[in-house]
């Protein structure tokens, strides 16, 4: 199977599929990912609109019916879940050879 485009996760998507496990509009994803990032990321309007069109391409998240025309509510699908996974084994397994414990042969 070809791996996807978007993958590996750029930091930038990760936080976004991180913060739409519960539905958020634009603004309060740009709050969330500062909030989880310790202030470390802000995502600028421009990043964040250009990752979520990538991100709603591929399936991973959806746009949600919104009582407020003016505000788009985005939530992960299923398959962003799916992605998130794989991710997190796939940096897991990263962290384990900077942990010495990973399966890998000496050079």
């Amino acid at each position: 199977m070809k791996r996807h485009k978007l993958l590996p996760l750029t930091e930038t998507m990760h936080y976004i599929l991180l913060a739409v496990r519960e539905p958020l509009h634009g603004y309060a994803i740009m709050q969330k990912v500062e909030r989880m990032s310790d202030g470390q990321v802000r995502i600028a309007a421009g990043t964040l609109y250009g990752a979520i069109e990538n991100l709603l391409k591929a399936g991973w998240i959806a746009l949600l019916p919104s009582e407020d025309p003016r505000r788009k509510v985005y939530r992960i699908t299923e398959e962003g879940l799916q992605i998130l996974e794989a991710e997190q084994q796939r940096l897991q397994h990263i962290l384990s050879l900077y942990e010495g414990s990973g399966d890998h042969e000496e050079v």
